[in-house]
């Protein structure tokens, strides 16, 4: 027998809105599957700010 625990995902992965509708039950590796393009944009996105900090006190992309 095979134990899965579930997690309650935010459809559109916003963590304010608690409604019925925007709350789905996945297994870990669903939940994970559904929140990888938000995972990947927000990499990119802290990337991008940390770079653009850099500018600022050591020049370009230091």
């Amino acid at each position: 027998m095979t134990r899965v625990v579930l997690a309650a995902a935010h459809r559109d992965h916003d963590t304010s809105n608690n409604a019925g509708t925007n709350l789905a039950a996945f297994c870990q590796r669903c939940h994970m599957i559904h929140d990888r393009p938000e995972h990947r944009r927000r990499r990119w996105a802290t990337l991008f700010r940390r770079k653009a900090s850099g500018d600022l006190f050591r020049g370009p992309y230091a």
